[in-house]
């Protein structure tokens, strides 16, 4: 009924004994996996973050804007950490650099402005 000591250390030696080059084989997926997912999750975000920073660093007064609560401005006043943006005429709002998803190229055209027919 219980297994006698010398069966149990058998079994222990040809299941477990297999050496250095079994347990890495092991993790050899384990390693993949994290490499893996540093090349689809962990680069491309740093990428992305990075020129997020450039185009912080790079904003100028006249500069139009798109927020990340989607409203479009115009930026009058650009400070350390925050900027003043021009929302509609005569209201200037200031928002953190950070709130700031998009510049807008200065060739691109306006809007069409809808009439009724």
């Amino acid at each position: 009924m219980f297994a006698t000591p010398a069966y149990a250390q058998a079994l222990g030696g040809a299941v477990g004994g297999g050496g250095p080059t079994d347990m890495l084989i092991q993790f050899l997926p384990l390693v993949g996996l994290v490499i893996l997912f540093y090349f689809l999750m962990i680069r491309p975000q740093q990428r992305r973050m990075k020129a997020h920073q450039t185009m912080l660093g790079a904003l100028k007064r006249g500069d139009s804007v798109v927020l990340a609560s989607g409203v479009y401005g115009k930026i009058v006043r650009v400070e350390d950490a925050d900027v003043g943006v021009e929302i509609a005429t005569g209201v200037t709002v200031k928002v953190r650099k950070a709130m700031i998803t998009e510049v807008q190229a200065r060739g691109a055209p306006a809007p069409a402005n809808d009439s009724k027919t």
